[in-house]
């Protein structure tokens, strides 16, 4: 079923690009129900807009209210967010729980919201008695101040990992793994040119060297292009031995036929 995001309430914020910051933050994660609270500086904003980087939608969609309650009042389930205790006796919760709740309630049909506070002095207690939860995010207490988009951001994370959880599919797996036969003949070839090589010293400790060599060529999980691949590498070297080889027969043949002359 398609289920609706959460709406997300900012209650009299104050700065446009704060706004447009927000906005962007919901339209990486698939919200777009944006509402905002008394904002300080009337609306729209055309900063906003610019702070946005394209994410027009949900700030053209935006919705303004003058109380909390205005904006909250066609949904089910509200959660505030908050980095003070209160006195109220609500469910505090990390944003995980907290998505993991809402998510729960889109299930059964229901309409969701979560609330923000603005940037001087966050929520009001009044308005957080209005909600039914508390979302708090585990920031270290030496510094609790947290940017409001960066907060959007991470609960509307929270949310696309529960609709939307995997890799996206424009990230194609890669290819299959080479079959054994393909890396028997790759261990093979390259344990027969190091065998040409004078690798294997002292002879004794072949069979232990040889089987280091394939745990760690097989912890590789090489596809076939790459046993192929590999394959080329190790023939390229021989043949370079190869005519190190030679040159070097070469010059021992000239200095022996001029100590002769």
């Amino acid at each position: 079923m398609d289920l609706v995001a959460p709406a997300i309430i900012l209650d009299r914020p104050q700065l446009a690009q704060n706004i447009g910051a927000v906005a962007r933050a919901m339209a990486n994660f698939g919200l777009t129900d944006l509402r905002l609270v008394a904002p300080r500086d009337s609306w729209p904003q055309e900063r906003a807009w610019a702070a946005a980087s394209g994410a027009d939608w949900p700030l053209n969609a935006a919705r303004v209210y003058e109380t909390v309650a205005d904006a909250i009042a066609d949904l089910a389930f509200v959660q505030a967010t908050t980095a003070r205790p209160r006195e109220l006796q609500l469910p505090v919760l990390t944003p995980r729980e907290a998505l993991e709740r809402a998510h729960g309630e889109a299930l059964q049909g229901l309409r969701t919201g979560i609330l923000f506070g603005g940037e001087r002095a966050g929520l009001e207690t009044a308005d957080i008695a209005l909600c039914q939860t508390v979302v708090t995010l585990p920031v270290d207490p030496r510094f609790r101040s947290l940017n409001l988009a960066q907060a959007v951001i991470i609960l509307a994370y929270e949310w696309r990992m529960r609709v939307e959880a995997g890799v996206p599919a424009n990230f194609r797996p890669g290819p299959e793994p080479a079959d054994a036969a393909s890396l028997m003949g790759l261990y093979g070839h390259l344990e027969d040119e190091l065998e040409a090589a004078g690798f294997f010293h002292p002879p004794e400790k072949k069979p232990s060297m040889v089987q280091n060599l394939r745990a760690a060529l097989g912890r590789a999980r090489f596809s076939e292009q790459e046993v192929r691949t590999f394959r080329g590498v190790i023939t390229a070297l021989s043949r370079g031995r190869g005519r190190v080889l030679e040159k070097i027969a070469r010059q021992k043949a000239q200095s022996s036929g001029k100590e002769t002359a």
